[in-house]
C-alpha cells in the first residue's frame, strides 16, 4: 500500500438523473419523451411491424413542453427511449419585475426569483391582469432537465 493522497475532481452535481429509461415500446400517447435532448409530451405514436431484417419501430410524435416545437423520432420498440423526470410545483405570486422576471413564494416561506415570465401571451396577459388588480394568484411551474418555466395559473381570490 502506498502513503500517497489522493484528490477527485467530480465534475458531476449530486442528485437523480435527469431521465430514466423506458422501452419505447410501452411509451403511450400523453406520456414523456426526450427527443434531440428535449423534454417533450407525445401527442401521437404509431408502431409499424416487424420487417423483413428485425425490430418493429415506434414513431413518435411529440411537442416540446418548454418552447411548443413538434419534434419526431423513429426508434426500435425493443430499445430503451429517455424519459425526462418532470414535476409540477405550485407557488404564490408575490411581484413581477420590470426585467420580467417573477417573484414566488415558496412552500418553506422562502422566494424564488429566478424564473421569467411565460412566453405564452395568453397566460402572460391573464398574470400581468390578476396581478395589477391585486388578485392572490398561484403559478403552477413545471420542471423537466434542468429547465423550468410557469404553465398554469389559478386565481386564489382577491388580496
Amino acid at each position: 500500500m502506498s502513503d500517497e493522497e489522493h484528490q477527485f475532481e467530480s465534475k458531476a452535481d449530486a442528485g437523480a438523473s435527469k431521465t430514466y429509461p423506458q422501452q419505447a415500446g410501452t411509451i403511450r400517447k400523453n406520456g414523456y419523451v426526450v427527443i434531440k435532448g428535449r423534454p417533450c409530451k407525445v401527442v401521437e405514436v404509431s408502431t409499424s411491424k416487424t420487417g423483413k431484417h428485425g425490430h418493429a419501430k415506434c414513431h413518435f410524435v411529440a411537442i416540446d413542453i418548454f418552447n411548443g416545437k413538434k419534434l419526431e423520432d423513429i426508434v426500435p420498440s425493443s430499445h430503451n427511449c429517455d424519459v425526462p423526470h418532470v414535476n409540477r410545483t405550485e407557488f404564490q405570486l408575490i411581484d413581477i419585475s420590470e426585467d420580467g422576471f417573477v417573484s414566488l413564494l415558496t412552500e418553506s416561506g422562502g422566494t424564488k426569483d429566478d424564473l421569467k415570465l411565460p412566453t405564452d401571451d395568453a397566460l402572460l396577459g391573464q398574470l400581468k391582469n390578476g396581478f395589477e388588480e391585486g388578485k392572490d394568484m398561484v403559478v403552477t411551474v413545471m420542471s423537466a432537465m434542468g429547465e423550468e418555466q410557469i404553465c398554469a395559473l389559478k386565481d386564489i381570490g382577491p388580496k
